[in-house]
């Protein structure tokens, strides 16, 4: 800490103690007379930014870890590395996460994010059984509560999958603010919560707490975060302002088939009919599912929002 006339400066570093490794960096500028204003400020964006540093450090390690010496934690590791990647490696994530919980079947993370993975592959139309994929992942997140035990981590992700699925809304909602009561500096926890807010047609409270996602965790990817923006402000009829934001979408998560449809049906609500057919064709070498279902969006018109704009892409509907 550095101080000069009215002004206080702060450096803070994260360093692995094993490799001497450099995780993070971060100065922080106030003035005496809102010290403790700067002390909160301080103590929110390091704890925010622990976790993620963290747990990027860990799965490295468990990535590397020879597969004949594969504790539940390890297989978590691994399968949390593929998680958000292509279809084929959230497919086999599952797989490592299902070795995980017959090893520990009370494995709260290992039991909420094979629900997110079941979710990830039912939204990307990368199943070929929707309906079971939607079982499977509602009977993992109920699981993964069971045990929670306060998690904000467990609590968050599995009500994430559970309102995906079409569990009430309000009561995922409850469940994502207990997550950020018990840890208010959750970065994919404001994610959640913003994700959630969409699901239920709170555009503006979305676009609320992904900032505050965004301030807590700066580096992490842009794109899924860039999406929710997008999706609020097209649901908003915010056209303009959606585009930009969904073009980073994708930019950012090259992957995130939701983003090249909301940016399709964008395009289309604008009258660039070219631009929204060219999304659907490169949408078409992703998957064979271009108009999904909408169900998890519980306004009805936000639902047909999209979906006419997909259709009006697809040379549809005029």
């Amino acid at each position: 800490m550095r101080k000069g006339g009215g002004r206080v400066s702060i450096a803070a570093q994260l360093i692995d103690a094993l490799s001497g490794a450099h995780l993070w960096a971060e100065r922080f500028d106030g003035v005496l007379e809102d010290v403790f204003e700067l002390q909160d400020k301080v103590a929110l964006s390091v704890a925010g930014v622990i976790e993620p540093a963290l747990q990027a450090a860990e799965t490295g390690r468990g990535v590397h870890r020879p597969t004949n010496d594969l504790t539940a934690y390890d297989l978590y590791l691994r399968a949390y590395a593929m998680a958000f990647s292509s279809p084929s490696e959230v497919v086999e994530a599952v797989h490592l996460l299902e070795r995980a919980i017959r090893l520990d079947p009370r494995y709260g993370p290992a039991l909420a994010y094979a629900a997110i993975c079941c979710m990830r592959l039912h939204a990307d139309g990368s199943t070929e059984d929707p309906t079971a994929e939607s079982r499977k992942g509602t009977d993992f997140a109920w699981r993964a509560l069971h045990v929670s035990d306060d998690d904000p981590g467990v609590l968050a992700n599995a009500a994430y999958a559970l309102a995906y699925f079409g569990e009430d809304i309000g009561a995922m909602v409850a469940l994502v603010d207990r997550a950020l009561t018990l840890n208010p500096s959750f970065a994919r926890g404001w994610y959640i919560s913003a994700d959630l807010r969409l699901f239920a047609g709170q555009h503006d409270a979305a676009i609320e707490h992904i900032e505050a996602s965004l301030r807590l965790s700066p580096r992490g990817n842009i794109g899924p975060r860039s999406f929710v923006i997008g999706g609020a402000h097209f649901i908003n009829r915010r056209f303009d302002e959606a585009l930009p934001q969904l073009l980073a979408a994708i930019q950012g998560l090259p992957s995130h088939r939701y983003a090249y449809r909301y940016l399709a049906a964008c395009y289309a609500h604008t009258g660039r009919l070219n631009e929204a057919r060219q999304v659907v064709e490169r949408l078409r070498t992703m998957t064979p599912q271009i108009v999904p279902s909408v169900s998890h969006l519980r306004n009805a018109e936000h639902r047909e929002l999209l979906l006419s704009g997909l259709r009006m892409a697809m040379g549809d509907a005029a």
